[in-house]
């Protein structure tokens, strides 16, 4: 598979996956416009009940005042014929003498009551006149109270006199309650009459509450005043809102992450598998590279053994065997380490874990490698520091990652190799450092160079060989031992691998 389809295929399922992204979230969006109509339909119901119930509370109080008005209407009227009556009464008793007698006799008695007492007269005539005058002004009383009673109307009140705010409050919640809204609520009347708001539940929300359109005309059938509006905001609407579809857009956000992980490691999955093909190309033709030379240099000495001229002269025979000789270990070194991988990769593999000297491991290590070094005019500083040199570990696997840190340090110090390993003491442990002048490598490579079969890129020239498994070995080898191994690098300058083994 090139790698030019692969971004293809990519480009494909992360437009695919855009796509199905932009379609979930345009049905969610949906979905909360839908609520939100909902909502609104549900509130404009529930203050629409609301101000039914009001008006229906205010026709009921009404209907008793009116009930109370005729009760004391008809008292007022039985008081009022009371008055009637004890007014006639009276002045037919201060008229009775004048009345029941002939009108000669009637003068006559009058003009000798005048001679002989006129002040009894006139102050009798004065007590009549003031009684009448009383009963006059009781009735005028009483007249005025019906009239008053039968002119006082409800709608000429403030809006403030005609609403309890508990009721408002009290109904308003149980209407809500019946729609399903469970939320935060502000309501307020604002007077037409008067321009501004005159009640409020809390007075934190005026602004919201006139910019908000959920509005309603309380007593709508008062037709002989200026209209006083109930508003209602909801601070927490939104919450509310998506508490409700929290069901909905968390399996939508859990269903879309799914996808996106998938597709992420999908990919991941496929650069890894195709970078893993390349490295295990590489793999093999170093492989074949490594064996093809010197099964051709066996292939060629057995043939010429099989000279029956040469095998009479010992100096061929000699020479041959000197070929033979050196291919013997070097390839069954690649094999050993070969199958060592194997062994990691399948965690069958068994530390034989032991005391050990780690600066005799060194010096052994250094006594089979030192000729190479040699070889690029090079050389080997010790600098062993650690005062107790003593761990608990696999003799032969150790050894192994000693060589195997000395011999890449070898390797990629093209000329002149100095090579420093030094030893020393740390707390739960020992720590041993191969330092070297070579190449160096990359930042971006530091992260990789412990994987298996990775090495580092150089392009179309091939100057340094090996399988990559050298540095995924020590790597596994002391995590085995429960320790680490880092690296500091720099281009052009070096190399300084880590390695710290604990004490037990």
């Amino acid at each position: 598979m090139s790698k030019k389809f692969i971004i293809f295929i990519t480009i494909i399922i992360s437009m695919a996956l855009i796509g199905l992204i932009s379609i979930q979230a345009y049905w969610i969006g949906n979905a909360i416009k839908v609520k939100e109509t909902n909502f609104n339909t549900s509130v404009n119901e529930a203050l629409s009940q609301v101000v039914d119930n009001i008006e229906r509370i205010e026709i009921v109080n009404q209907i008793a005042q009116k009930r109370n008005f005729y009760n004391r209407g008809a008292s007022l009227i039985i008081s009022i014929d009371s008055l009637n009556y004890l007014y006639y009464k009276e002045l037919e008793e201060i008229n009775r003498p004048l009345i029941d007698q002939p009108v000669e006799e009637s003068f006559e008695v009058i003009t000798i009551q005048i001679e002989q007492e006129p002040d009894s007269i006139i102050d009798s005539d004065h007590v009549s006149k003031q009684r009448l005058n009383e009963l006059l002004k009781k009735k005028s009383l009483l007249i005025s109270d019906v009239f008053e009673d039968m002119f006082t109307f409800s709608h000429f009140q403030d809006i403030e006199n005609r609403i309890d705010t508990s009721i408002l409050d009290s109904l308003i919640t149980l209407e809500l309650l019946n729609k399903g809204i469970d939320t935060d609520y502000e309501y307020g009347i604002f007077s037409t009459s008067r321009n501004r708001m005159v009640i409020e539940k809390t007075g934190n929300y005026s602004k919201k509450l006139l910019e908000n359109n959920l509005s309603f005309i309380l007593f709508p059938s008062d037709v002989f005043s200026d209209p006083d509006y109930l508003m209602i905001y909801f601070p927490h609407e939104r919450k509310f809102l998506s508490k409700q579809l929290s069901g909905i857009l968390t399996i939508s956000v859990f269903l879309i992450l799914i996808i996106i992980i998938s597709f992420l490691f999908t990919v991941n999955f496929i650069f890894k598998e195709k970078k893993f093909a390349e490295m295990k190309t590489d793999f093999i033709n170093n492989m074949t590279h490594e064996f093809k030379t010197p099964i051709s240099t066996i292939a060629l000495a057995c043939e010429a053994l099989k000279d029956k001229d040469l095998k009479m002269m010992k100096i061929f025979l000699y020479f041959y065997i000197s070929m033979l000789n050196p291919q013997t270990p070097r390839r069954g070194a690649m094999a050993e380490k070969i199958l060592q991988t194997a062994v990691l990769e399948k965690g069958k593999l068994k530390l034989n874990k032991e005391e050990i000297d780690i600066h005799l491991i060194i010096l052994d290590v250094i006594k089979n490698i030192g000729i190479q070094v040699e070889i690029n005019d090079g050389r080997i500083v010790k600098d062993f520091r650690a005062s107790n040199p003593v761990i608990e570990a696999d003799k032969v696997h150790l050894t192994n990652v000693i060589f195997n840190l000395l011999e890449n340090a070898n390797k990629y110090s093209p000329t002149k190799p100095l090579i420093t390993i030094r030893t020393k003491n740390i707390p739960g442990g020992i720590e041993v450092s191969v330092k070297d002048n070579g190449v160096g490598i990359n930042k971006s490579d530091q992260k990789k160079i412990f994987d298996k079969l990775y090495r580092v890129p150089t392009g179309d020239i091939h100057n340094f060989k090996g399988f990559g498994l050298g540095l995924s070995y020590v790597k596994a080898i002391v995590s085995k031992h429960g320790g680490t191994v880092t690296l500091e690098s720099e281009i052009n300058v070096g190399s300084t691998f880590r390695v710290f083994i604990p004490e037990k």
